[in-house]
């Protein structure tokens, strides 16, 4: 990459901001978004659920301990772009592998840096999630409004289809308790780990797999894994769910398979003015009385009123923040989850115990 390169940052609104070019030199379109998180920009970046959006990092400093090969939720970097302060095309860490600078050219990830992040925070806060579009090679403004009009909005566009696995796959650990199949909407790796650490013999289906071939599994419990996009066209998915749970055996959500666990059960999801994401986000149990320090990373979330109407959904968890709906389980049902990620591996640990909870309840299913 051709140093101190010029790049151009969009916005929807026309708001236009002027930098440098980090990553691939290119041009690439989509919701922006922010993460307030300190660390764990690799892991943030290789994400599933921010396919399809050019992500904001609040912290000054990225790309300063470079990367490593095992800090990653799937096999390449998702957002569609990065936004930073600054950014480090080298890296002072021993056990650092390569530099982000390279990794983002392999995946070919568009970037820009030296933008004044604390401005373009604040701007989004105030007006709102939009689109955005980051050039390194067309610095034209008009033409790059009109290349921006062709970026789909994220309300109402699906895409767990991009990201879930084309074959179901098998992680086992050496001496299984407990079967579990889990839909990918695009799941994080780290999701994967924590049931395994747990005893559990983990079958990755994709998102199109039929209730049939779930059970041809024998699975105790189901798992329905984060993933990006609006969950409220994923008709298929919803109506899988939804005999998933009828079937009676234990279910826990994250993210994205919270949503739609919710809509499979009459509730309504509604986008955010603005999303969650970050490792700092603070929940409080309703069933304990504990806060619990999460991660999280989502930009639609169940209506509250959805949820006020419905007799057979308890709310678990909530968000300290704006009392936005964190966790619900079904009355009388084995069934649980939460909309912020408790397997987070850049972040807390707070609520790694819900995995345990879900083991409880296939055991006590099994019983």
């Amino acid at each position: 990459m051709q140093q101190n390169q010029p790049a151009y940052l969009l916005l929807e609104d026309g708001t236009l901001f002027k930098g440098i070019a980090i990553g691939k030199i290119g041009t690439t379109g989509g919701e922006i978004a922010f993460n307030t998180g300190m660390t764990g920009y690799q892991e943030v970046f290789t994400d599933p659920s921010y396919l399809g959006q050019i992500l904001i990092m609040t912290t000054a400093h990225i790309g300063n301990y470079g990367v490593h090969a095992n800090e990653i939720e799937s096999d390449s970097i998702k957002i569609a772009g990065l936004i930073t302060k600054k950014f480090s095309n080298g890296f002072s860490r021993a056990a650092a592998s390569d530099s982000l600078q390279n990794l983002m050219e392999l995946n070919q990830t568009v970037g820009i840096t030296d933008i004044d992040t604390r401005a373009l925070v604040r701007h989004i806060r105030n007006k709102g999630a939009m689109n955005a579009i980051i050039s390194s090679e067309i610095l034209d403004v008009e033409q790059l409004k009109l290349k921006l009009k062709e970026v789909p909005s994220m309300d109402g566009l699906e895409l767990s289809s991009r990201v879930t696995t084309q074959e179901a796959y098998e992680v086992c650990p050496e001496t299984p308790q407990l079967k579990v199949a889990l839909i990918d909407f695009g799941v994080k790796k780290n999701i994967v780990r924590c049931l395994v650490e747990r005893g559990c013999h983990v079958k990755v289906f994709p998102m199109h797999a039929t209730k049939a071939e779930l059970d041809a599994f024998e699975p105790d419990g189901y798992m329905l894994s984060n993933g990006p996009g609006d969950p409220s066209v994923m008709h298929q998915s919803i109506e899988l769910v939804r005999s998933i749970v009828a079937d009676g055996r234990p279910v826990f959500g994250i993210c994205l398979g919270h949503q739609i666990l919710g809509i499979s059960q009459g509730l309504r999801t509604e986008k955010m003015f603005n999303g969650h994401r970050g490792i700092n986000h603070p929940i409080l149990n309703l069933k304990t009385g504990k806060g619990e320090i999460t991660s999280q990373n989502h930009g639609f979330v169940i209506s509250k009123d959805s949820v006020a109407a419905n007799e057979q959904i308890e709310v678990t968890h909530i968000h300290l923040n704006d009392k936005t709906i964190a966790g619900i389980r079904l009355i009388n049902k084995p069934v649980f989850s939460v909309q912020y990620h408790p397997e987070a591996s850049a972040g807390p640990h707070d609520s790694r115990y819900l995995f345990d909870d879900f083991i409880q309840n296939m055991n006590q299913f099994k019983a």
